[in-house]
This record gives structure tokens, sequence and C-alpha cells, in this order.
């Protein structure tokens, strides 16, 4: 029972809905109870009343059953064409198949028809009328109300999966620049560990052996004691670097702080290096920090390679929106030949620039060199390595695979549109149809008053029924209604006269009548139709 009901009248039954609900239920009501009052035929307005706001309430659940009855129903009382438009549109909305659709508009349709016969006779031409009219009138009530609920529900549906396409690639887009990022750090990792690894285990076997060969003097043993112990912090070192770039949440070896000490040990080893540090210090990020570090870091081992001897300068400048860390060396003695990848400079350009900063390198005037690292506070991580790695070829495969080569699919609005202009010309030319066969309906029911005057009682029914128009039952079925009682045994035809009706005297009515072949009486009268 429950499922039933839940199918009939689904939800969400929250106040809104059932406030909406009501008040239209309340407005079709009102429409049905008025058409009914002004329809000729004698359908009492209460039932037809009370089976229209029934048949609304159930269109939701039951769209295409509710569509086929009030299209049945409105064939014999207009008191049901506004729920029949209410009921169009619901299907429209709701019924999504497409062999579904078009089998419950026939058969509204066909109903609609059927009804519409049975009601006001079965004679040719007024069923000619009668296809007319209710054909104009399915489509304007019954079917536009659908194009446009279909159009809604489509419209709907577009922005819901415009919607989640757009929050589907803001999710990519995160995700890819994720794995951006731990792709940038394991290749740093394996670069570091490939470059410094093999080299640092070397020399820290090397030394251990000389520490202990015995024909070094104490002097020397502690110099390779120092080398070893500086071999086995890099890899310590290095082993850290490695497990920060494999894990967020490792701690960044060097920061700015720890510029100061590498001052400090170049200083020791006998190189004049002077430390400004210039503005106010501001806290700065992690990978900023490291950056920094890793600048003064590249700016003293250089000097120390290629410039031994020479004064050096390092500074570190807080700028109101960027960080400032510059290496400046003089000219120094000659150096030997200093054995360089290349890779140092190259690889703090990457990191500078993942971060949102820049690095410039070259020689300075009085014939030193110089290196400067611009870093932001704050990089935002995640913009920055999206912008360095979504270039070109990641950014076009990704839009390849979204969008897919040479598919680009067509919007449904266009479908939409595209239906509702071939609907409403199809309504149109149906409508023209319809106004031509009416006007041709209402000129054959038509019978002027020269004609009435000519003929005479007692003519044979064959030459007044010649000179006479096909007439319309559709259109004079309600004439028999009125005027004088018919002749005992007699046939009659009516026919609109031409004088204009008025309020107070009624419709313009001609009838003649006839028996055993013969015209045995013509009336012209007027009466309340």
């Amino acid at each position: 029972m429950r499922t039933w009901v839940g199918k009939a009248f689904p939800g969400p039954w929250t106040w809104r809905p059932v406030v909406r609900e009501v008040l239209v239920g309340l407005l079709v009501g009102a429409l049905a109870w008025l058409f009914q009052l002004g329809d000729s035929v004698g359908w009492p307005p209460v039932p037809v009343t009370a089976a229209a706001v029934l048949l609304f309430a159930l269109r939701r659940g039951l769209p295409g059953p509710v569509l086929v009855l009030a299209s049945i129903a409105s064939g014999g009382a207009s008191g049901f064409l506004p729920v029949l438009a209410a009921a169009g549109h619901s299907a429209g909305r709701r019924i999504t198949r497409p062999w579904q659709a078009p089998l419950v508009f026939g058969l509204g349709f066909l109903g609609m028809i059927g009804t519409a016969v049975l009601q006001h006779g079965y004679e040719p031409f007024p069923v000619i009328g009668l296809i007319g009219v209710c054909t104009v009138g399915f489509l304007l009530v019954g079917v536009l109300p659908a194009v446009f609920g279909r159009y809604r529900a489509q419209r709907t549906q577009l922005l819901d999966s415009l919607r989640q396409r757009n929050e589907q690639l803001v999710r990519e887009r995160v995700m890819i620049a994720h794995q951006a990022r731990l792709r940038e750090r394991h290749r740093i990792a394996q670069d570091m560990h490939d470059s410094l690894g093999h080299q640092l285990a070397l020399i820290a076997v090397h030394t251990g052996a000389l520490e202990v060969d015995r024909t070094l003097g104490e002097r020397q043993r502690e110099a390779v004691g120092v080398l070893r112990q500086a071999a086995t912090g890099a890899m310590r070192e290095l082993r850290e670097v490695v497990g920060l770039l494999k894990d967020d949440s490792a701690t960044v070896p060097g920061g700015v702080d720890a510029i100061g000490a590498l001052a400090e040990a170049s200083r020791t080893a006998g190189t004049e290096v002077e430390l400004r540090r210039e503005g106010t210090p501001r806290e700065v990020s992690a990978p900023t920090g490291h950056a920094a570090y890793r600048i003064a870091q590249e700016g003293l081992t250089n000097a120390h390679k290629h410039a031994p001897g020479g004064r050096i300068a390092l500074t570190v400048r807080y700028e109101p929106d960027t960080l400032v860390v510059e290496v400046a060396n003089g000219p120094g003695g000659d150096a030997a030949a200093a054995v360089s990848g290349g890779q140092g400079l190259t690889g703090l350009r990457e990191r500078a620039r993942l971060l949102g900063g820049i690095v410039h390198a070259g020689p300075a005037p009085d014939g030193g060199f110089r290196l400067a690292g611009l870093l932001p506070y704050a990089p935002d991580g995640a913009a920055a390595m999206l912008s360095a790695e979504l270039e070109d070829e990641e950014l076009a495969a990704l839009a390849g695979q979204l969008v897919g080569p040479e598919k680009r699919r067509r919007s449904p609005l266009v479908g939409c549109a595209l239906g509702a202009f071939g609907v409403l010309g199809v309504v149109a030319l149906v409508g023209v149809v319809g106004v031509i066969l009416f006007v041709n309906s209402l000129r054959e029911a038509t019978v002027d008053t020269g004609l009435y005057d000519a003929f005479q009682v007692g003519q044979s029914e064959q030459s007044v029924n010649d000179r006479l128009p096909s007439g319309s039952d559709f259109l004079t079925h309600d004439f028999r209604k009125v005027g004088p009682p018919v002749p005992e045994g007699a046939h009659c035809r009516w026919f609109a006269g031409d004088l204009d009706g008025d309020s107070a005297g009624g419709q313009d009515v001609v009838r003649f009548c006839f028996k055993d072949g013969a015209l045995v009486e013509k009336q012209h009268f007027r009466g309340k139709v």
C-alpha cells in the first residue's frame, strides 16, 4: 500500500512543495469550475472540478495515465482543460523514454477526438471540424506545455551536469598538482641519490681507510677524521632530504636562521665572509626557508670552488613581499681544475620556480660573481606546481581526456530550441488549417435571408437541399434545443441566419422541416443557445 501511495504521490513533501501544490491545485480547481460553468454540455461543475483536482494531484507520480485521462475528459467537458495543461507540463518533464512520450500523447490525442465525436455527433462534416478543433486544442493545451516542461527539465539537467563537471575538473586539478609535486620530489631525490650518494660513500670509505693508515702522522689522521665526519654528516643530511621529498610531514633541514652557520663555517675555513641582514625579519614558510638556505650554500660553494681567497658578501634582505638572498664574491686566486656538472644553478632555478620565485646568476662588474634569489614568503605550492607542470603537453592531454578529439557534444539547449520551434511551426500550420476549416464550416452552416425567402412550403425536398449549403451539425447542434416544436413525423435541418444576434434576442436561427419528400415548414426565429 505504501509503495503505491509513494509512487502516486512522490516527495519530497517539505512545507514549500506542499504549499505550492495546494495553491496551484486550488487555481486549477477554480479554473475548471469557471470553464465548466461556461460549457454548453450539461456536465455538473462539482464532479468535473473534483475530478480535475484529483488528476492534478496525481500528475507527478503518474504523468502518463493522467495525461491520457485528462485528454479524454477534455474532449467532452472544457472544465478539464486546465488540468490537461498541467498534466502536459508534468509529462514533458518526467517522461524521458523515447518511445513512451509519443505513445502517451498519441493515446491522449485519439482519446480527445473520440470523446468529442461521441459528444457532438457522427456526420462527416462535423467530424472534420471536430478533428481540426481537437488538434489545435491538444497542441496548444497539451503539447506546448509539455515542450516547455521538457525544456526546463533538460536545462536543469544540463546545469547539474555542468556543475558536476566543474567540480570534477577542480578535483582533478588538485590531484594533478599533488601528483606533480610528488613526481618532482621523487625526481629531485633520485638526482641527489645518484649524484651525491655514490661520491659521498667513496669519500667515507677512503677516509676511513686513511684514518687507520699507520704511515700518516697524528695531524694527518686528525684531518682525515674531520673529512670522514664531514662525509658521514653529508650522508646523514642526504638521507634527511630524501626523506623530506618523500614525506610531507618531515622537518625541513636548514632555513634562513641556518645561513649564519654557513657563513661561520666558511670563516673557519679561512675565507672572509660578510653576513648582512637587512629589513624587518618575517616568518617564512619551510620550503622558502630551505630554498634560501640552498641558495646561500650554493653561492658559498661556488665562491670557494671558482674564486678561492676572494672576499664574499652574503646578504639576507626582507623586502615587503619578497625574501632576497644574495651571495656576491670578488675575484679570487687561480682556482684548481674544478669539476662542475652545471646542475647546481639549474636545480636552484627549478626549486625557486616551483615556489613562485626566481634565481639570477651572472658575473659582476668587478670580475667576481653574483648569485641572488627572490622568494615569496608564503608560496602557493599547489598553484605554483600546477602552473609549472600543467603546460602544453599535459594540459592538452587533460583536455583531450575530458573532451575527446573531435567528439564535441551539442548542447541539449540547441535540441530543445529546435524542437520548440518545430512544434510551434506545426501548431501554427495546424492552426491556420483549423481556422480555414472553421470559416468554411461557418459559411456552410449559414443561410442568408434572400435564400430563405426564395423557398416555398410544398417544394420538393430534393430541390430545396440542392440550393441549401451542406450545413454543420457541429456548429448548429445546440439550435435543436430552441424554437418552435418540430412538426410530428418531420425531420429538420438547422442553419444560422445572417442577421446579427444581440444579448436580448439571442442567436438568429433558420429551420427547414421536411415530410414525405416535401418542405412542410420553414422557420426564422431567435433563441437562446
